[in-house]
């Protein structure tokens, strides 16, 4: 197994800079439209948004609600520094009254939210956020940002958990992405179900379980293949995992037993034609008797590569490209919509608003969601309804919204431990078909 170096899962470790502002992680628009509802008095007006995707991807069955932790971290540290209000007024993005309203930001509103790891389907009120038209109209941006890649990131990785059925992942796209982008991708496939990752940022930052021993680089920096082994093995141990495909696998297997004895952690291999070369190395690991050393594959892997290696004696999978790159799996195609909206600062007289565009409609009104569960506990339905309206009567269910932000302070923080315990009870609310990797309606419908 890579060596391991596991912080407090779940817990956030300190940085050591203070969080920098996220006021300008933003487009141009927001702040026009901020300008314009600032002059003719819209902007503190009682509103509500919510984001939400109007389908899931097609062929999808669910999705994975991930990044609110992110989300509400960044609303935290949404504030306006005087260089960068002085920097609008310059290029004139915003006038002398916008500036004065900036100047004195902070999102004092409220948040509902599906928790982290929650499962969600089309039309689900994933986030709603309620305040002033002006300081809800500006979350828009970053909001979407978060969301949009996060829950893909993590619908993508909670199948490729599905597709390993209960095998070690791990999470190895830091150098496929934007550094940035890198740590939180291993934080949503973290949520999803991941066990560890080769990003030491994410582990200091959020405590994810980091691991790693060595790359082709440093068996080529060394005379004899054997040479850079017994290098490796001599400082980190005979439980490492030795990448064994720089020259020739089976010689490459010879030399770590060889090197490492029976008691070797297991052989990497990252090239080749995958399963045969997992039955290969795990048929030469067991004649050398090193039956307990794994069998780690890594290369291009989404869940239909893992689907396909399930009957190989594969210990670990390593992905990267293809689960932080987009390039294997679809946008999460999440909106940020305003569906009511009062006439003046109070929410006393909210008017449902909608949009009609054809393709692009959304529903008007502050919305709850409940999931609703037959006498087995398998869900049976999504009921999204205006908050005001009858639910189905006796049926059992549970809440699927939490109040996570209020009147401008953050309530929820939980675990990322917590978060993946919820992500495997919401799993387990499905019924066993919807978990095939294979395209397929959505599992529920509201």
């Amino acid at each position: 197994m890579p060596t391991t170096i596991a912080a407090p899962a779940g817990r956030r470790l300190p940085d050591v800079a203070p969080a920098a502002s996220t006021a300008l992680l933003t487009d141009q628009y927001e702040l026009t439209m901020l300008r314009a509802a600032i002059a003719n008095g819209t902007a503190q007006r009682h509103c509500v948004f919510e984001a939400f995707a109007r389908h899931l991807p097609r062929g999808r069955r669910y999705g994975v609600v991930a990044g609110l932790d992110r989300i509400l971290e960044a609303v935290e540290n949404f504030t306006f520094s005087p260089d960068q209000v002085l920097s609008l007024l310059e290029r004139e993005v915003i006038d002398i009254p916008t500036a004065k309203w900036l100047s004195g930001y902070r999102f004092t509103g409220t948040i509902h939210a599906y928790p982290e790891g929650e499962l969600y389907f089309g039309g689900s009120p994933v986030l709603r956020v309620e305040g002033t038209f002006g300081e809800c109209v500006l979350l828009e941006t970053l909001i979407l940002s978060i969301l949009n890649h996060d829950v893909a990131i993590a619908s993508a990785a909670s199948r490729m958990v599905n597709a390993a059925g209960g095998r070690t992942l791990l999470e190895m796209g830091s150098r496929r992405t934007h550094e940035e982008a890198a740590v939180a991708a291993a934080r949503a496939a973290y949520v999803a179900g991941f066990d560890a990752t080769s990003n030491l940022q994410a582990c200091y930052r959020y405590g994810v379980p980091a691991v790693g021993t060595s790359a082709h680089a440093f068996t080529l920096a060394h005379d004899t293949e054997t040479e850079a082994f017994a290098a490796q093995v001599a400082t980190l141990g005979r439980s490492t995992t030795l990448l064994v495909d720089t020259y020739d696998i089976e010689q490459g297997i010879r030399n770590a037993v060889a090197v490492a004895g029976t008691g070797l952690g297991g052989v990497r291999i990252d090239s080749g034609d995958l399963e045969v070369e997992a039955v290969r190395a795990r048929h030469l690991l067991d004649e050398l008797g090193a039956t307990g050393a794994r069998v780690v594959l890594t290369g291009d892997l989404d869940e239909y590569r893992i689907g396909d290696l399930a009957d190989a004696p594969v210990d670990v999978y390593g992905v990267g490209t293809r689960l932080v790159t987009g390039s294997g799996h679809p946008t999460a195609s999440m909106v940020y919509k305003l569906v009511a909206i009062s006439p003046d600062e109070t929410d006393r007289d909210l008017r449902p608003v909608a949009k009609n565009a054809p393709g692009k409609a959304s529903v008007g009104g502050r919305k709850t969601a409940r999931r609703l569960l037959n006498g087995n506990g398998i869900a049976t339905r999504e009921e999204v309804l205006p908050e005001n309206a009858v639910r189905t009567p006796q049926a059992p269910g549970r809440d699927l919204q939490v109040l996570v932000y209020a009147d401008g302070v953050r309530l929820h923080r939980p675990t990322l431990e917590q978060s993946r315990a919820l992500h495997r009870r919401a799993l387990a609310e499905l019924d066993p078909a919807a978990l095939d990797i294979t395209d397929g309606p959505a599992a529920l419908g509201a």
